[in-house]
């Protein structure tokens, strides 16, 4: 279950990167968040209390 779900992150962190033209915009904020959530979550995940 872990597994999918850091997957799933990944994918949106991906997703999220402005690298196309409709979300220049946006700029580094969404890809900010998912990229602290990720890293929250793999710290839980090694602590072992994910």
């Amino acid at each position: 279950m872990t597994t999918i779900i850091i997957i799933i992150l990944i994918l949106l962190l991906i997703g999220a990167l402005p690298t196309w033209g409709y979300s220049r915009g946006f700029g580094y904020f969404p890809s900010g968040i998912l990229g602290t959530i990720l890293v929250i979550v793999l710290i839980l995940m090694l602590l072992g209390r994910l």
